[in-house]
């Protein structure tokens, strides 16, 4: 394994694997993966999606938070955007907090990859359909090497999941099994 590697945990915030029907495998193999950063010195850098109380960066132009938007009245932003207990980030692990689906959209990853050197990221998280896509896509036209691993991914679709992991994503990442990453 690369040491300008970065293992990036998405979206794994409590409302948005409650939105899953049957978490636990994913949140297994996801526990399973950071163990596995951590082990080989890898950062974990954990990717949330958040707003500011009442969500003044949410338009309602945009379909996929607009409605959110009347959601989030009397909301306590910290609750909004804290990770699945059993994901709990490490106290020197970074959690970045974005305002749209990409993990780079209105966040300071990049300057965090970069200032880290990291060239490499391996991303999991819920969307696969969502912040995956998203976040593959940018990191591509980025030019940063993108490795998914497909079963730390979800998506309440699973034939969009199985779509993007097996045809799509291949053109610009290399697609694993957890399994397979752990033997890296």
């Amino acid at each position: 394994m690369q040491n300008n590697t970065a293992l990036l945990v998405m979206d794994m915030q409590l409302p948005v694997v409650a939105r899953l029907g049957n978490p636990e495998t994913l949140l297994g193999n996801v526990a399973n993966a950071i163990a596995h950063a951590r082990a080989a010195q890898i950062p974990v850098i954990y990717v949330v999606v958040g707003f500011r109380a009442g969500g003044p960066e949410i338009s309602r132009q945009n379909k996929i938070f607009g409605a959110t938007k009347d959601r989030l009245s009397g909301v306590n932003p910290n609750e909004m955007i804290k990770v699945h207990p059993h994901l709990a980030p490490a106290a020197n692990e970074l959690v970045v907090v974005k305002r749209r689906v990409s993990a780079f959209t209105g966040s300071d990853l990049e300057v965090i990859l970069r200032a880290q050197q990291i060239q490499h990221i391996v991303l999991t998280g819920i969307d696969t359909s969502g912040v995956v896509l998203s976040t593959l896509r940018e990191a591509a036209d980025k030019d940063y090497r993108i490795t998914v691993l497909a079963d730390c991914c979800g998506d309440a679709d699973k034939e969009v999941h199985r779509v993007l992991t097996t045809k799509v994503f291949v053109s610009q990442a290399e697609v694993m099994t957890l399994a397979d990453w752990n033997k890296k």
